[in-house]
């Protein structure tokens, strides 16, 4: 086996430690700062590095850390699972994605015991369920944001063999899978990368401290490890899909963009597999050049989480009108109206909460499967102060509303997990961390940090056990109304998307909106559906609507179609073909 290693810090030597034995490497001429070493070693075999006669490290390529980010690396064959079931893979355009964190998904928070869950969620409909990140991070249980062995999995889950058991489960399901990767950063706890090389550059400055060496000296290997990750963890378990984590804190002055350059390697290899893979970003700049095709000089990324259509779409339901919702909130069917037929709401226009411009519009053309529409997501639930979900506040009326204008948009739709039967259980920022200090600190940060954006009472604690606990979802809920009657009609909604193809194949500019802002109804007709929302909390809304539409489902038996308009009681929804 060759054990490799870029390791251009050392300057007396790089020393293999293959489990008792310590070796040392030879340089390869061919590649400066690499050091190589060919020598047996089967799957498991414990292995690290040592550099100018330091401490042993975990390798930075490691596929597996069995004792955590400081313990030794372990021998990995990618090719030595037997795969069950074949894949042919299923593509963005018509999917819905389905969001959920292992940990929390079950009590057992791990790979096998989700895969159990999986007839759960294949019965609901959805094509592709997305992981939040399972890179390993120190202690059991968090969020997965804080990992720091970008190719490797998080043991307490199941390491890399728990991954394959459960993407091939899904495969056998009939759903695809897509994982949630972070190249922004890595976590403040069991990072060696700084020790072997310019991993990190002083150039930009990110919330987490000195950005990721895009574009600094040493940053052609750094692009050529996170690409490679990527491309190992599409290719090793055969996921579909990656959701890359805040795209726009990746620091890149350079001619092309690391994101140009990922995008081109990931097509390469879906044309290289016969499969269809896809990137999703999540992005904070409302910038078209993140989906737009690289042959028209954009980053080539499949699509992009709409967090405007949530922000317009939180506040119409809610109400709610602090900090960044303020500007959704001056008119908020107009601002959900808006994001429903351009994408973004600021595409261009002045932010409050920024202050300043912000955005640039899309092309009316664009395909709409390239923007993600959702009501919740991890962010958006779990960095609220309680972590409570929208079923804690509204109504099953506005939550069947919600999931009417998700799974029935023009874009490509997705759930978080529990929000198909509109689950009560909260969902926290949870850690583990190992180190006291750090604890401390995050304790101390969260609370500041709400204490900041004006959250009243009291906040969980991250590190508490029972605040991951908390978080895990209630699988007994389902069985009783009014969750039960929320799961059947998020199954009914997802069946008719399904039903009618052509509402993934769509541009931007061929949905059309009404709405009366004082009355809380809107109509959105997008392909053959048109689908009839009234938000208000105790007056039927009189929506015009033409007569020849066949009514599919109504949330209320009580709605009436007429005459050209729809009797809806309120909060209700109805779809109308």
């Amino acid at each position: 086996m060759l054990f490799e290693v870029w390791a251009p810090t050392a300057a007396e030597g790089v020393v293999l430690r293959l489990e008792a034995r310590e070796l040392p490497m030879e340089r390869d001429p061919a590649r400066p700062g690499w050091w190589t070493l060919r020598v047996e070693a089967g799957p498991g075999t414990r292995y690290g590095f040592a550099l100018d006669g330091g401490p042993v490290l975990p390798d930075p390529r490691s596929r597996r850390q069995p004792d955590g980010p400081d313990g030794l690396s372990a021998v990995v064959d990618p090719g030595a699972y037997e795969w069950r079931h074949p894949w042919q893979g299923r593509p963005l355009a018509g999917a819905v994605l389905y969001e959920l964190h292992i940990g929390t998904f079950t009590s057992e928070g791990t790979f096998d015991a989700a895969a159990a869950r999986l007839p759960h969620v294949a019965r609901l409909g959805v094509t592709h369920v997305e992981l939040m990140p399972v890179s390993p991070f120190p202690g059991t249980h968090g969020w997965g944001y804080d990992g720091v062995a970008p190719w490797a999995v998080h043991e307490p889950y199941g390491g890399p063999d728990g991954l394959a058991r459960f993407a091939d489960a899904a495969h056998g399901a009939g759903l695809g899978v897509v994982l949630d990767v972070v190249h922004n950063h890595l976590g403040p706890s069991g990072n060696h990368l700084p020790a072997y090389g310019p991993y990190f550059t002083g150039r930009h400055r990110t919330p987490w401290g000195d950005a990721v060496n895009l574009d600094d000296a040493g940053s052609d290997e750094v692009r050529a490890s996170l690409c490679g990750s990527a491309l190992a963890l599409l290719r090793d378990f055969r996921l579909d899909g990656l959701r890359l984590d805040a795209v726009h804190t990746l620091a890149d002055d350079r001619a092309r963009h690391f994101l140009d350059e990922l995008s081109a390697a990931v097509d390469a290899l879906a044309a290289e597999t016969g499969r269809p893979l896809f990137l999703i970003a999540e992005s904070d700049r409302n910038d078209p050049r993140t989906t737009t095709p690289r042959t028209v000089h954009g980053h080539g990324l499949h699509a992009q989480w709409n967090d405007d259509f949530h922000h317009a779409l939180h506040v119409a339901l809610t109400g709610e009108a602090r900090a960044l919702y303020a500007d959704f909130a001056r008119a908020p069917m107009a601002a959900l109206a808006k994001t429903l037929t351009g994408g973004f709401f600021h595409d261009g226009s002045y932010s409050s909460f920024r202050g300043r411009r912000h955005g640039a519009p899309l092309d009316p053309m664009t395909p709409t499967h390239r923007l993600v529409g959702f009501a919740q997501n991890h962010d958006q639930v779990g960095n609220r102060a309680a972590g409570d979900r929208l079923a804690a506040s509204l109504s099953p009326g506005l939550l069947a509303c919600a999931a009417a204008l998700v799974l029935l948009s023009p874009f490509t739709p997705m759930l978080f997990m529990g929000e198909e039967w509109g689950a009560r259980t909260p969902w926290l920022y949870f850690t583990d961390h190992t180190d006291p200090d750090l604890a401390r600190a995050v304790r101390e940060g969260r609370r500041a940090e709400f204490a900041a954006h004006g959250w009243d009472g009291d906040v969980a604690d991250p590190q508490a056990p029972q605040t991951r606990e908390r978080s895990c979802l209630d699988w007994s809920e389902p069985e009783r109304d009014p969750h039960a009657a929320l799961l059947a009609w998020h199954q009914d909604l997802i069946a008719l998307r399904r039903a009618h193809p052509g509402l993934a194949h769509t541009s931007l500019g061929a949905a059309r909106v009404t709405y009366d802002e004082d009355t809380r109804w809107l109509a959105l007709s997008s392909g053959p559906l048109s689908i009839a929302v009234n938000l208000h909390p105790g007056e039927t809304a009189a929506v015009p609507l033409p007569a020849h539409l066949e009514v599919l489902a109504t949330w209320s038996t009580a709605s009436q179609h007429e005459d050209g308009m729809l009797l809806l009681p309120p909060e209700s929804a109805a779809v109308l073909r």
